[in-house]
């Protein structure tokens, strides 16, 4: 006998693998809807970070591009009307609000010039609410995914193998080939958990430091404009 016939017969002879596809379809109901809630859940999350990655990146260049402008000397009267025209966001938008106090309160000939600092620094604080509540909108989505993905799936699986088990008590048959397909089945759905949690656990982090870094530079040009609007002051006073 050719010694290469030997070889091959003693070799455990190659299964078929089995798809995604087919350990979804003989999963039992529950462990489906398991499945399908988190592949949703999966989705959406990808959609919100690639919403997310646009606009904080959008948010950032529109706040480098300002801070060139505003610091480059240019007239702060002409700076407005020109970003007045459009709308506006992060820094750009916290200069607009202020410079529009500011106008309303100056050309209203209000004699009470110390309260007009007050009133520009609310506007700015509230501008800088409203833009963050922008950016971090829909944030919260992604730390529930990540934190409650994977217990989903593990419920999931847990059923799954509860249910395999009671096939096995059924038919009285414990055989591998009969208790594995099961199995698979019900750790296909951990593993959509945490492939639903990973990214939206990552980008959520990355997020909300993206956000803390905007608060902070729209923090200090709030503090940089009030300086201003205090030199303005002692000059009309």
């Amino acid at each position: 006998m050719n010694p290469t016939d030997v070889a091959q017969a003693t070799l455990p002879a190659a299964t078929p693998g089995v798809s995604f596809y087919e350990l979804f379809i003989h999963a039992s109901l529950t462990v489906q809807v398991v499945m399908v809630a988190l592949f949703l859940a999966s989705i959406w999350s990808w959609a919100i970070i690639v919403e997310k990655l646009f606009a904080f990146r959008k948010a950032r260049l529109e706040a480098d591009l300002f801070e060139q402008t505003f610091w480059s000397g240019q007239s702060l009267d002409e700076l407005y009307n020109q970003l007045s025209r459009a709308p506006t966001i992060s820094m750009a938008a916290l200069f607009v609000a202020a410079m529009r106090e500011w106008k309303r309160s100056v050309e209203g000939n209000i004699r009470a010039m110390g309260g007009i600092q007050m009133r520009v620094e609310k506007v700015m604080d509230v501008t800088i609410s409203r833009e963050m509540e922008r950016l971090d909108r829909r944030l919260l989505f992604l730390a529930t995914v990540g934190s409650t993905a994977p217990f989903v799936g593990l419920f999931g699986t847990v059923w799954g193998i509860m249910v395999s088990f009671q096939a096995i008590a059924v038919s009285k048959n414990t055989n591998l080939a009969v208790v594995a397909p099961g199995i698979a089945e019900a750790l296909f759905a951990t593993a959509i958990g945490l492939v639903a949690a990973i990214p939206a656990v990552v980008f959520y982090n990355k997020f909300s430091a993206d956000s803390a870094a905007i608060s902070q530079r729209l923090e200090a040009f709030a503090d940089e404009f009030s300086a201003i609007v205090s030199r303005q002051i002692d000059v009309r006073s």
